[in-house]
């Protein structure tokens, strides 16, 4: 294990930083420049001071402006304040979409004053086994970060030359929109647990869906899988580049270090994609952290060895990505390391929050929490190794594909806002006499409407610490066949309801809608599909929309040209023979020898939902695909 840094100064900076922001003078205009508001990802903006609970129960809040773009966004929108473009001051919100378009809004009339195309995003057609969980083509996926000493926006774009897919970093001037320095394609190899054996980073078999990090004058992306696809050949990566230079760092981090004779099901994945979280970096040393996912279905390539497979982990690396530094592994029965890689539990299904300072003697914390729904509360100068036993406390919050927030309390006490399931809890943190997060005298939410999977994503505003100013904000993901995202607001002191209204579409309802509300300076901002939606207080000049006026982009249309497509439970698996009970109580037989050789079949299990494409051969389903559906009908593509 690589030894730790002790750059305490960094940590101190991190933390005079965030206390900064959170005393930010009143009426001040904040920029939301990364994923969750900061490096730590904490999701906390704590200087809004127009919109309280009072003011957004108060009637007058609601959807004051819809502007359409030209494709999916699952990428948080991004804001800078004061900014020039094309001759006029602008607060300018960014949003990247699924069609590699960035755009530059007025970020209170809606005008859009740039755009840009990054080039021809990849079909779904050339995803490994097409698969559905991006959208009808990928383009830029993940949060983009942004730079206002450079004046720069980073944003990856997933590009279709013709022939080959590649990833491109690209540094776009936020005034103009051009590159500012020549595009960075992904390329980088690693060298595998045998000292030897190469291999090469693979873009046509990785995602790129963690949001960009800046940090310690560099950037980075993280990768994982598309649907566990590809598994023979797709591995976690985190990389990095100089900010300045888009040069890239002499290291990369590689989550999967297994060799082939090692892997029983030539399987590795150990991807990072935290539903769209992006890592986070600070602490004492400002090193960066992220959560694995799955591996091997066998349930024994884990190997903490020197980092050689750390898969449903928390890691921890250096800026310089030369090693881990530290990681925890959970080994409580029903939740170890094994059973979540042999049922795809996947840890990595939520991101890892680090927390800001707190007074007492551990004052470096992180949460985090996956599919199986403990939240894990961690110290972070010391996360636990491979042992439950050593992490400060373990939280049952219903399963997350989401990720945790922070705020400070009127009574100065911070809290860990999270969601599980369809709830929001509120966590009080607790530091004498020793740390723990306490739920008493706090709250559990009301029910919210969100289908897909279970847990959202949250984030929070105040004015400082100020009594009755802080709110939570959420998004709901699409319930059932209506196609729509709600947007939500909580008191946070009462998880009393303050607002909920429908907030834009999602018609790819076989992916999580993993959307983050961005809210600054009196604003709501949503994207979703085809659509930013901004919401604020109305007055004479700036009216409420009706719901009734709501615009829904119609979806595009099934692409899939296979033959045959079904959805259902595995009730049996017998080698490759998998029997699955249709929808309306019918079983067929799916014959997934092909679907396998091809490595484009995930591992069946019996009553998980899956979805297949294939040839119909005298009542047999010879699969190309098999790939796992949402666990409701409601959401499943029409067979056919």
């Amino acid at each position: 294990m690589a030894e730790r840094c002790t750059a305490r100064a960094l940590g101190m900076a991190l933390a005079l930083g965030l206390a900064l922001i959170a005393s930010a003078p009143a009426g001040a205009q904040v920029n939301v420049l990364t994923y969750h508001n900061d490096t730590l990802r904490t999701g906390w903006n704590s200087s809004e001071t127009v919109l309280t609970p009072a003011a957004v129960s108060g009637g007058s809040f609601g959807l004051l402006q819809q502007v359409t773009l030209d494709e999916q966004v699952y990428a948080q929108p991004l804001l800078v304040t004061g900014l020039t473009l094309n001759g006029a001051t602008h607060d300018v919100v960014y949003v990247a979409t699924e069609g590699n378009s960035v755009y530059a809004i007025d970020a209170t009339s809606g005008e859009i004053l740039l755009q840009t195309s990054l080039g021809t995003p990849v079909s779904i057609d050339n995803l490994p086994g097409k698969c559905p969980f991006s959208g009808d083509e990928v383009g830029i996926e993940s949060t983009p970060v942004i730079d206002t000493g450079l004046q720069t926006l980073f944003v990856m774009a997933y590009v279709y030359t013709g022939s080959t897919e590649d990833y491109v970093l690209h540094a776009l001037s936020l005034t103009t929109l051009a590159d500012q320095v020549p595009p960075a394609t992904v390329s980088v190899s690693h060298t595998l647990s045998d000292g030897t054996t190469v291999y090469d980073f693979m873009p046509g078999s990785n995602l790129q869906r963690p949001a960009l990090l800046e940090t310690s004058g560099n950037v980075y992306a993280a990768f994982g899988s598309f649907c566990d696809l590809d598994a023979n050949v797709s591995r976690g990566w985190l990389i990095g580049w100089n900010a300045s230079t888009l040069s890239p760092l002499g290291q990369a981090t590689l989550t999967n270090e297994v060799l082939p004779a090692n892997s029983p099901n030539d399987y590795f994945l150990t991807s990072i994609w935290m539903s769209g979280y992006g890592p986070a970096a600070g602490g004492a040393a400002g090193n960066l952290f992220f959560v694995t996912a799955n591996t091997d279905p066998s349930g024994t390539t884990y190997d903490n060895q020197s980092g050689i497979n750390l898969s449903e982990s928390v890691v921890e690396v250096t800026p310089a990505l030369s090693g881990v530094v530290d990681y925890f592994s959970p080994t409580d029965p029903g939740d170890d390391v094994a059973y979540l890689d042999e049922h795809d539990k996947d840890f990595g299904a939520g991101g890892v929050m680090l927390l800001p300072a707190q007074p007492g003697s551990v004052p470096n914390l992180a949460v985090a929490a996956g599919k199986v729904g403990i939240m894990y509360l961690m110290n972070s100068e010391n996360l636990g190794g491979e042992n439950s036993a050593n992490v400060l406390g373990e939280y049952s919050i219903g399963r997350c594909f989401c990720g945790p927030s922070f705020y400070t309390g009127s009574d100065g006490v911070g809290r860990v806002i999270t969601s599980g399931g369809r709830s929001i809890r509120s966590f009080r943190v607790q530091t004498s006499p020793a740390t723990s997060l306490l739920v008493d005298k706090d709250f559990k939410s009301p029910t919210l409407v969100t289908g897909q999977g279970p847990g959202f994503f949250t984030s929070i505003t105040s004015n400082g610490t100020t009594a009755d100013s802080a709110v939570i904000w959420a998004i709901g993901r699409p319930e059932k066949t209506k196609k729509e995202v709600t947007l939500y607001a909580y008191n946070a002191a009462t998880g009393a309801l303050l607002y909920s209204d429908t907030a834009g579409s999602w018609v790819n309802y076989g992916a999580n809608a993993n959307l983050v509300p961005t809210v600054a300076n009196g604003k709501a901002y949503v994207a979703s599909y085809k659509t930013l939606s901004i919401f604020g207080l109305s007055d004479p000049d700036h009216p409420l929309i009706p719901k009734s006026r709501f615009i829904r982009p119609a979806g595009p249309p099934d692409r899939f040209d296979s033959p045959h497509q079904i959805s259902g439970f595995v009730r049996s698996v017998s080698g490759a023979q998998v029997v699955i009970e249709l929808r309306d109580g019918r079983r067929m037989t799916a014959d997934i020898s092909d679907a396998r050789r091809q490595h484009a079949a995930v591992r069946p299990l019996p009553g998980e939902a899956v979805f297949v494409r294939g040839d119909l051969d005298r009542g047999i389903l010879r699969a190309e695909s098999l790939v796992r559906a949402k666990p409701q009908p409601e959401l499943w593509r029409p067979d056919r």
